[in-house]
């Protein structure tokens, strides 16, 4: 989760509010804009709609056509509700993802929670003080009833305990709605998340609920050749099939980590991930799980074709994402046909992809030239076409896959779009394919990186970041990569890629 704020990617961790930089233009990152929203969304949270709206309509009548600062933001707040936001303004000033610990107990006819909140030091941050963390959570019975209810706990200080009197050990329910964007790591077994997947009423401790499973499931089988569980396996299927629920979160749901995602918790538990190991591990997954739903998948599909003209609303959006992703799984059990014939109905370009990058997957070359012959002339989807292609590749061809695009008659480097759907598609869509042992990814996106700086540093200094997590990996790509990114620093013009490339390399031994 918190992740998705690029956080915790080692030097280029920094707060919301960076205190100061080279390049301008490095400034504008996700952690401002995704992180930043996800601040103001957990203040209206904590304040309550009225107080929110309140606090609002005085920040527009006081600072409107001014240059405002986050300080005169949180005042108005303050102002009307009499809150002192001092402690949560550490939001905005503290790089890193908050982790908050959960460890429960059973004392003396209580249910004891504990909770205790650490931020991981970053550069120039080594301490973190505690910051204010509105936590939503309930409890459930095995049967997935509310023991109780949800309710809202702002966690301000490093430790604190909380005491339920409950006879026995209910289910956790922790996090719900998101209520801060923070890492919970908690003592939750697997059957407490199956009871969570299967029955929790907040939508997104079920679906985190789900990912956690999955991805004990993937790391199980990448790290120690365990196999994929029944119980995990029924349970999706149970979920999938539940015409109940909204197709949209059963999409999501089904959905599985991505191998940045596994990467990234292989570091974190001491083992050095391989990530063509990770590749393969999450293609034997999804196949498992095509093959547990494969008696389900065609008549399922048809109940979630949408009739009638294309339209752009929340249902049939939904409708389409998750009859895209059970086409997906169809596919690797009948090796394209029901996506050729997918594709050749498809009436929009939600279910074109999908038909598409399903093909893609297994292989189908015959695709490439059927939906570069439709969609030729129109630019955004040929950006698409691009970007898929160098995404899905197979990875021991990845690589000599993107240097073909960059010679196609219709690759133009500097168009960003472009530039950004074939290499970023490489280095950031297709990690198997981008870290291949050889280093000719590593090399590739380099020598691709210093001719884009020439033209647009903005776009360059983007796309480096697929670098900038080095150190996690094995001896000999760690060595790679760094060779690759000493290159592009004594070989950059802009300040915009020295900086970032200069941020990665950071203490490293590179001369």
């Amino acid at each position: 989760r918190g992740r998705q704020f690029g956080e915790d990617a080692g030097p280029l961790a920094h707060p919301v509010r960076p205190t100061s930089f080279v390049e301008i233009n490095n400034f504008y990152t996700a952690t401002i804009y995704e992180k930043g929203a996800e601040v103001i969304r957990m203040m209206a949270l904590l304040l309550g709609p009225e107080g929110y709206a309140a606090g609002c309509r005085l920040y527009f009548e006081r600072h409107d056509g001014t240059a405002a600062t986050v300080e005169d933001w949180l005042r108005c707040f303050e102002d009307v509700t009499g809150c002192d936001l001092s402690q949560f303004a550490l939001w905005y000033g503290q790089a890193g993802t908050p982790r908050v610990e959960v460890r429960q107990a059973m004392e003396g006819g209580d249910y004891v929670l504990r909770l205790r909140q650490t931020v991981p030091p970053t550069p120039g941050q080594p301490g973190k003080a505690p910051q204010l963390i509105p936590l939503a959570f309930g409890l459930l019975d095995a049967d997935g009833r509310e023991v109780v209810p949800t309710r809202i706990h702002p966690l301000t200080t490093a430790e604190e305990t909380l005491r339920f009197p409950l006879a026995r050990r209910p289910v956790l329910s922790m996090l719900r709605g998101f209520s801060a964007p923070v890492i919970v790591e908690s003592d939750l077994t697997s059957a407490d998340r199956l009871v969570l997947l299967a029955r929790d009423t907040d939508p997104f401790v079920r679906w985190e609920a789900g990912r956690s499973l999955a991805k004990a499931q993937l790391v199980g089988h990448v790290a120690e050749g365990a196999g994929y569980s029944s119980d995990w396996l029924d349970a999706l299927a149970t979920l999938v099939t539940d015409d109940r629920l909204d197709p949209a979160f059963r999409a999501l749901a089904l959905a599985l980590p991505s191998e940045e995602d596994l990467a990234q918790t292989l570091h974190e538990g001491g083992v050095v991930p391989d990530p063509l190991t990770i590749h393969d591990g999450r293609r034997t997954a999804l196949d498992a799980i095509a093959g547990r739903l494969e008696g389900d998948l065609p008549a399922l599909r048809s109940t979630l074709a949408v009739p009638g003209p294309y339209r752009p609303d929340a249902e049939d959006a939904g409708r389409r994402a998750l009859g895209g992703a059970l086409l997906d799984l169809q596919t690797q059990r009948d090796g394209g046909v029901a996506a050729r014939a997918a594709f050749a109905a498809a009436d929009n370009m939600t279910d074109t992809m999908a038909a598409f990058t399903a093909l893609l997957r297994v292989g189908d070359e015959a695709i490439v030239a059927r939906f570069e012959a439709r969609w030729r002339h129109d630019r955004l989807v040929m950006d698409k076409w691009f970007g898929a292609q160098a995404s899905l590749a197979r990875p021991g061809g990845a690589v000599a896959a993107a240097r073909r695009l960059t010679t196609h008659p219709a690759f133009d480097a500097s168009n960003p779009n472009r530039f950004r759907a074939v290499i970023g598609g490489l280095a950031s869509g297709n990690p198997a394919g981008f870290h291949d042992p050889s280093g000719a990814g590593y090399r590739f996106v380099a020598e691709q990186l210093l001719r884009m700086d020439a033209r647009n540093p903005q776009t360059a200094a983007r796309v480096s970041t697929a670098f900038q997590t080095w150190r996690r990996y094995d001896a000999d790509r760690q060595a790679l990569m760094r060779d690759s990114l000493v290159a592009m620093r004594d070989g950059a013009r802009s300040r915009d890629l020295k900086e970032m490339v200069g941020r990665m390399l950071a203490g490293a031994d590179d001369g």
